[in-house]
C-alpha cells in the first residue's frame, strides 16, 4: 500500500516525478507538432463554459492566468473581453502556435513556456485562474501543491475556472494504478465528489456541471465527457 502523499519525502516526490516523466515537455511538443490532426480543442474557439460565465457578467475582466494554455484559444478570448492575460504551457510548440495566433489577432497576451510548478506566482494577484485540460494531467502526488498554487495566486473573491475529464473521459486509472503503471494514461477522470473534495480547500464551488457540446457553428468548444467547474476564493 502506498504511503499518504502528504507524508512523502522530497526524494520520494522526485522519484515519482521521474517515473511519470514520459509525458514531459517533449511528449507535448510532439503532440502539438501536427496542427492539422483531428483534435477538437485545436480549434480557435473558447470553452463554452468560460464564454457563458464571462458574457453573463459572472466573471468581470481583470488579471487572468491560464495554466496549460495550448494554442491560446481561451487566452485570446479573455484578452478580447478586456482581461490582462498570461498563458502558460509546458510545450514550446504550443506556445509557438499561441504566439502566432496572438500576433495575427493583434492581441495583448503574455505567453510563458514552462512548468506550472516552476513558475514564480505572485500571491493574491489574479482575478481569474483558468485551466482547460491541465489539471487532469497532474499526477496525484502533485495534486495538493497544484491546488495550493491556484488558491495562493488568486485574490480574495477571485475565480477558478476549470475544465477536466469526467470518469468516462479519463484513463480510468486509480491513484495507485498511476504508480503501478508509471503513467496517467491519457489523463485522469474525476467524479463530482472527488472534485468537490479537492477544490473545496480555500474555494467555494459555485458551479459544477457537465460540459455541453455546442452546435457546430457556435464558435465554442465543449465535450460532454468533460466537467465545467467555477469556484470562488473565500
Amino acid at each position: 500500500m502506498m504511503p499518504s502523499f502528504e507524508s512523502w519525502t522530497p526524494a520520494q516526490l522526485k522519484d515519482a516525478d521521474a517515473r511519470l516523466a514520459p509525458r514531459d515537455g517533449r511528449w507535448w511538443d510532439s503532440f502539438y507538432a501536427d496542427r492539422a490532426k483531428p483534435c477538437t480543442f485545436f480549434a480557435n474557439a473558447p470553452d463554452e463554459s468560460l464564454a457563458e460565465w464571462v458574457e453573463a457578467g459572472r466573471i468581470a475582466p481583470g488579471r487572468a492566468i491560464e495554466f496549460g494554455c495550448g494554442n491560446g484559444r481561451n487566452a485570446l478570448y479573455l484578452a478580447r473581453r478586456g482581461f490582462a492575460v498570461e498563458g502558460v504551457d509546458y510545450s514550446a510548440n504550443a506556445i509557438a502556435w499561441a504566439r502566432e495566433r496572438v500576433l495575427q489577432a493583434h492581441a495583448d497576451v503574455t505567453l510563458t513556456h514552462g512548468n506550472v510548478f516552476d513558475l514564480v506566482l505572485p500571491r493574491k494577484a489574479h482575478d481569474l485562474v483558468y485551466d482547460s485540460g491541465c489539471f487532469h494531467h497532474i499526477a496525484p502526488h502533485r495534486r495538493r501543491l497544484y491546488v495550493e498554487r491556484v488558491v495562493g495566486t488568486l485574490k480574495p473573491g477571485g475565480w477558478l475556472g476549470l475544465t477536466c475529464f469526467r470518469p468516462e473521459g479519463g484513463s480510468g486509472f486509480t491513484d495507485e494504478e498511476v504508480y503501478e503503471r508509471g503513467s496517467l494514461g491519457g489523463g485522469l477522470g474525476y467524479t463530482e465528489a472527488q472534485l468537490r473534495a479537492i477544490w473545496s480547500a480555500g474555494l467555494e464551488i459555485q458551479i459544477l456541471r457537465q460540459m455541453v457540446r455546442p452546435a457546430g457553428d457556435s464558435r465554442r468548444f465543449g465535450e460532454d465527457y468533460l466537467w465545467a467547474l467555477l469556484a470562488r476564493k473565500t
